[in-house]
């Protein structure tokens, strides 16, 4: 029988407490550090690497003319900042891995 893969943030904070051998409450704290580190490092530059998972970064998306899909009339849309997460090769191999 396949192992259940925690889907909710409950579940993933209990699997992450077990993981480590720490409590629950110590599990989010952790978490939420790493958010609010993640989210600070994504404003830099650069972005923020986490190893063996990823890069997180802020990039700037040009304007640009669109179609709206129902009308098919030409719309323009606006040049504007988004946050982009790219995974790391060792991620990538470790999800479409067979």
């Amino acid at each position: 029988m396949a192992k259940k893969v925690p889907s909710t943030k409950t579940e993933i904070m209990a699997a992450l407490a077990e993981a480590a051998g720490i409590s629950k409450k110590q599990a989010v704290a952790a978490y939420e550090a790493l958010l609010q580190i993640a989210y600070e490092g994504a404003k830099l530059p650069k972005g923020l690497m986490l190893p063996g998972l990823g890069k997180i970064l802020k990039a700037k998306r040009k304007a640009r003319v669109g179609l709206n899909p129902l009308t098919k009339e030409k719309i323009k849309i606006p040049a504007k900042t988004v946050a982009k997460f790219r995974l790391c090769k060792a991620a990538k191999e470790a999800v479409l891995a067979k």
